[in-house]
């Protein structure tokens, strides 16, 4: 069970030994916000009682498999997911609208994929990375929408963000997390 810990992630085995699980086990599984393991044994009736009341776990293997399966589950649900980035479109703004108490809207025309009002997005000036946000606004014409495909035009509001020129180009994105696996 030790040698599943990785630098993320940690097993510490408190304590071990041989015949029934008792209220001490309980009690020290309690106090260091752990779990118990009982392998080919079972809890005397005080201490599963103990452990229903304190909400501690105890798990039961006959296989040791199972068991470094299970601890492994266990270890995996605890690492941080990999996070990985899909492209999903390319807006090119085409003009800039600008309004009173509003701010700076961007005119624009979605040249490839697809731009959704809850999008991730980055501006590219210059093929630079000049800002990194999220779109507040996303119309066509007057009409408040989700998304807007390819060959489409659309108004753009981009949270907390206005130095927009023409010729910038809106990727939109979006962040996968994939669950990993020791």
């Amino acid at each position: 069970i030790i040698k599943l810990s990785t630098d993320e992630v940690k097993t510490n085995v408190i304590h071990k030994g041989v015949g029934a699980i008792t209220e001490s086990d309980v009690a020290l599984a309690n106090s260091s916000k752990g779990f118990i393991v009982g392998f080919n044994v079972r809890a005397i009736p005080q201490a599963r009682d103990m452990a229903k009341q304190e909400g501690v776990d105890i798990k039961y293997y006959s296989i040791i498999y199972e068991l470094i399966d299970d601890i492994k589950n266990l270890l995996s649900g605890l690492l941080k997911p990999d996070i990985t980035e899909n492209i999903t479109g390319y807006v090119e703004i085409r003009e800039i609208f600008s309004i009173s108490k509003i701010g700076n809207i961007a005119g624009c025309f979605v040249k490839e994929g697809l731009i959704s009002r809850n999008s991730k997005i980055r501006i590219l000036r210059d093929n630079i990375v000049i800002h990194n946000g999220t779109i507040s606004s996303l119309k066509r014409f007057k009409d408040e929408v989700k998304e807007v495909k390819t060959g489409y035009e659309c108004g753009v509001m981009i949270e907390n963000y206005s130095d927009i020129k023409v010729n910038d180009i809106i990727e939109t994105f979006e962040e996968v997390e994939t669950s990993r696996q020791l």
